[in-house]
């Protein structure tokens, strides 16, 4: 059976420039990224937002709220991945408060329409793997959104190993 598991945060208000989801694989797991989605519902104003995502290593850590994966099939065990505010091997968090001081090897860079949102659904050889203890996965605005309150964004993966 596939372990897979979201990340996610809902209604919540960004900061503006802001990591919105990041994942530090656990020692002994790889991560396979599966689908991500970022929207909103504070305005009904159409406006283009910019969204990045990549790998990424940490001189100083963002500051983020702890976020506990959640299991995506009842039956799979918990996630190898714990909530936490740092960026330590094997954490996860969401909507960072603070970014730190980073280096960001992005993927893939897009621009959404606010008012549609945006869904990231590759085809099974696009999926992105990150290495046991090895970089974090991140989900970023690399610009501030017009509007900062009442976004929903998450990240699907699976654990391999």
């Amino acid at each position: 059976m596939s372990r897979e598991y979201t990340i996610s945060g809902g209604g919540l208000t960004v900061a503006g420039v802001t990591t919105l989801v990041a994942i530090r694989p656990a020692a002994n797991c790889a991560l396979e990224i599966l689908r991500m989605w970022v929207n909103q519902s504070a305005t009904a104003t159409s406006a283009q937002q910019r969204i990045q995502w990549g790998r990424e290593t940490f001189s100083v850590a963002p500051t983020f709220t702890s976020a506990t994966p959640q299991k995506m099939k009842e039956g799979d065990p918990i996630s190898q991945i714990v909530g936490g505010a740092t960026q330590a091997v094997g954490t996860a968090g969401i909507n960072a408060s603070a970014e730190g001081t980073s280096s960001k090897s992005p993927i893939g860079h897009d621009s959404f329409n606010n008012v549609g949102g945006f869904v990231w659904l590759p085809t099974p050889d696009e999926t992105i793997v990150l290495s046991p203890s090895g970089s974090s996965f991140y989900l970023f605005f690399p610009t501030a959104p017009g509007s900062l309150t009442l976004w929903d964004f998450g990240v699907v993966y699976r654990e391999i190993g």
